[in-house]
């Protein structure tokens, strides 16, 4: 869990000057930025831009060349070519050019512009990006460098005597397609294993969130990596995104964000070239509060989880089943907690603490902030009691700022209790027994994650085995590490990253079978 005393462990230092980097970097560029392709920065093939918007003042950042269909064939085409020679590198030169690319990252001015440029783009405060995104994504680079020169197969026994062997060998060149809510992160959860297997890459970030994602691309170039192995592209998903999920240049598509997109992305794969797909998609996770918890380190379980990066996070624990026995007794903790947070007015204060400082900044964008918005009023006339929050509160006028919002007695067929929200909206729930709040867990079309606070273990396990989710946090929540696998069961995906099983992902499995009659007969002492 993101407790104190796990983010103490990844405070990285005293909080830097407060001068911004991401200005300095954005005047650099006159305000204006190209695609990455081919280890370069162009322009759109028809010249098209966007804006990109600061959600904590509403003010343009930068203009960001949009990419479409003719921008996609041509970072295809560098891909393709990049893979021919990529494909065949050893797994030490892999691994150095990924150690390198984390070192650069990790690197105290290239951090905190990068920090800087996230929490302008995205809204989250500094030094969330600074001190835990950052962290996470340089933790994956060296992770999977690790990987990249341990590529092994097996050796088969086949009752005809041939001499059998297997090759994982890399799948090709590969889309993915990321989210907004933790840019750099994902684009790290994907190019680290498929970097390290061979693969090239066309990467489209979201258009919310581009700028993050450009200035890595200048740390790509200086780690070595040839040109053409990582291209990103900045566009919209009816274009840009369709347009790599059907290109048949293209040999396998990762993709993270709503289970609606995910469904559209696999189908285009199918019909295309019926291209490899793995999907990390939504979530409405429970968190299960028994009568043994520890009813301090559930309050926080269900708060790290909800509120983690203003609600916006595919696994948070959005649904929170406690017994009734101790229901009243939460509730009265959890409100209390939820009214210490403080909506941050400026992110980009390093003075501010980050995740587990109880400062929140606004949600992503307009389009976002009316969404969860919606799903409060909705929740208001569900019969649920509101507890907290509820409001919008612009900070000097300014921002997409919503209060920490509390729910309590939600039935669990009201629409906030069955969609995902992605915002910083609490459903709290009575139960009874195990069975029944098991069912009640399982009842939902998704199966990312869950959460269980006992303090008698053996029930936490019985409990963990029987939540139908891809991960299932026990006494903690939201702890990430890239050796531990990551992804969904039902309609939350398919594949998992991180972890080894995250290589597999971007390996095909070859079969070399030889015929072993021709060779020498040892036995036969005549020849």
């Amino acid at each position: 869990m993101l407790s104190p005393s796990f983010l103490h462990t990844l405070e990285y230092g005293p909080a830097p000057e407060s001068d911004s980097a991401a200005r300095a970097w954005i005047a650099s560029h006159e305000g204006k930025f190209g695609l990455f392709i081919n280890n370069e920065f162009v322009d759109a093939v028809d010249g098209r831009t966007f804006e990109t918007i600061n959600p904590s003042t509403e003010k343009v950042i930068a203009k960001v060349a949009r990419a479409d269909k003719a921008d996609v064939d041509k970072a295809v085409a560098a891909a393709r070519k990049a893979f021919e020679t990529y494909s065949v590198s050893t797994g030490d030169q892999r691994r150095d050019w990924l150690y390198k690319l984390a070192l650069l990252m990790e690197n105290k001015e290239n951090r905190k512009r990068l920090a800087e440029v996230e929490c302008m783009d995205n809204g989250k405060p500094v030094r969330a990006c600074h001190d835990v995104d950052l962290h996470l994504a340089i933790q994956c680079f060296k992770y999977y460098a690790g990987w990249a020169d341990k590529k092994e197969g097996k050796v088969l026994h086949p009752a005809g005597g041939q001499f059998v062997y297997t090759r994982h060998e890399p799948v090709g060149a590969c889309g993915a397609i990321i989210p907004w809510n933790f840019p750099l992160l994902m684009a790290a959860w994907k190019l680290g294993p498929l970097l390290a297997a061979g693969c090239t890459c066309v990467m489209k970030t979201s258009e919310k969130t581009p700028l993050s994602a450009l200035a890595f691309c200048e740390l790509v170039k200086e780690a070595g990596f040839p040109a053409g192995v990582v291209n990103i592209l900045s566009g919209f998903g009816p274009d840009c995104g369709a347009a790599i999920s059907e290109h048949h240049g293209l040999d396998k598509v990762a993709f993270t964000g709503s289970t609606l997109t995910g469904k559209k992305v696999a189908a285009a794969a199918a019909l295309s070239n019926l291209k490899r797909v793995t999907l990390e998609l939504g979530g409405k996770s429970p968190l299960i509060i028994t009568k043994e918890a520890d009813l301090d380190q559930a309050v926080m379980a269900a708060y790290v989880g909800i509120w983690l990066n203003q609600g916006q996070c595919c696994i948070a624990s959005s649904r929170v089943f406690v017994h009734e026995s101790i229901y009243d007794k939460f509730i009265e903790k959890a409100v209390a907690k939820a009214k210490e947070r403080k909506l941050t007015a400026n992110p980009m204060d390093w003075s501010v603490g980050g995740y587990g400082s109880g400062s929140q900044g606004p949600q992503v964008d307009k389009i976002q902030f009316d969404r969860v918005m919606n799903y409060i009023d909705a929740g208001k006339k569900s019969g649920a009691k509101l507890l907290c929050g509820g409001e919008a509160e612009p900070q000097n006028g300014k921002g997409y700022y919503i209060q920490p919002t509390i729910f309590g007695e939600v039935p669990d067929d009201a629409k906030i209790s069955r969609e995902e929200i992605f915002g910083p909206v609490l459903c709290v729930m009575k139960y009874k027994d195990v069975n029944e709040v098991v069912k009640r867990a399982n009842d939902t079309m998704f199966g990312l994650g869950a959460g269980v606070c006992c303090k008698d273990i053996a029930k936490a396990h019985r409990i963990a085995h029987r939540i139908r989710a891809g991960t299932v946090y026990v006494n903690c929540y939201d702890v990430f590490d890239a050796n531990c696998p990551f992804g969904g069961f039902k309609s939350s995906g398919c594949g998992r990253e991180l972890g080894p099983y995250g290589m597999r992902n971007y390996q095909e499995i070859k079969t070399v079978i030889v015929d072993m009659s021709t060779a020498p007969d040892i036995t036969n002492t005549n020849q």
